[in-house]
């Protein structure tokens, strides 16, 4: 059996996949914000499926040492990992600073999946073909990574903050396939289009397309064989494009790695994965 983890469970597009891929006899890991709101859904995913082989995690995904206890939590479960799908997300209409000091879109959505990634990269590793999924967005494209505000050190406008965000899990994904070359392990990130969910809802106030659609490239990079050609592929409509010309530039992939560890620095544990600098150095 399968295991996969998902971020971000108990609504949208990460209920959904969770939901799908129970269909497919995974051992699904349902993450929550907290414990109980996990179990609820998982209550609720196996009205609809009584054999459905689902478990709770939790954690604050905006709170750097949460990502870690979630790590930790998987590790004294299983012992290999299929699938990590990074689909936990927010959007902020006005700059917040989380615990750790970090700008909340940005921390949420991208410090999280690096940070837990890197975590869970052992148990990715002792897997027969370990995947590490991130969704991200069409709004990547629509900025530039200010590479001298890296942290937002001056308030940014939301959606501004959100694109910037889903840009970094392009660039995440782009530098992880890359570190990752010559391991069973591959990355992708992925636009699930314009769904109907909380987030959407915050931050433009309009529906979309179902869940379900929204579902469908996770469910389908989760399960589908053969991909590795694709490693490191931004997809669209389970198909992979071109991402924005951005994430082309390899010296801006390189110094994005290297910004996020740094800044992770206080709170990652040494030696698990050598950063692109190191790699290429050594």
């Amino acid at each position: 059996m399968k295991t996969v983890l998902v971020t971000g469970a108990t609504t949208g597009i990460g209920r959904e996949t969770a939901r799908q891929l129970l269909g497919y006899g995974y051992r699904v890991m349902v993450h929550g914000r907290t414990l109980e709101k996990a179990q609820h859904v998982i209550e609720d995913l196996k009205k609809g499926n009584s054999s459905a082989f689902a478990e709770p995690v939790y954690a604050d995904l905006s709170v750097m040492g949460e990502v870690v206890h979630l790590a930790e939590q998987v590790r004294s479960r299983v012992s290999a990992l299929d699938v990590l799908i990074n689909n936990a997300g927010v959007y902020e209409h006005h700059r917040r600073l989380t615990r750790d000091g970090f700008e909340t879109t940005m921390a949420v959505n991208h410090f999280a999946p690096f940070l837990l990634t890197r975590e869970l990269l052992e148990l990715l590793k002792a897997a027969p073909q370990g995947r590490v999924i991130t969704i991200s967005s069409s709004a990547h494209d629509k900025v530039e990574l200010k590479t001298n505000d890296f942290r937002f050190a001056t308030a940014l406008e939301g959606y501004v903050a959100y694109a910037t965000s889903k840009l970094a899990n392009v660039l995440f994904t782009i530098a992880l396939a890359r570190n990752l070359l010559g391991t069973s392990v591959t990355a992708y990130s992925v636009d699930p289009g314009v769904i109907t969910t909380n987030l959407l809802q915050v931050g433009w106030g309009i529906t979309g397309d179902p869940v379900a659609q929204g579902a469908r490239p996770s469910v389908y990079l989760s399960t589908a064989k053969n991909l590795e050609s694709s490693n490191g592929g931004y997809f669209v409509d389970c198909l992979p494009v071109p991402p924005s010309p951005a994430t082309g530039d390899a010296r801006l992939v390189e110094w994005f790695w290297q910004a996020t560890e740094d800044l992770l620095e206080p709170i990652l544990s040494a030696g698990r994965l050598p950063s692109l600098h190191s790699r290429r150095s050594g």
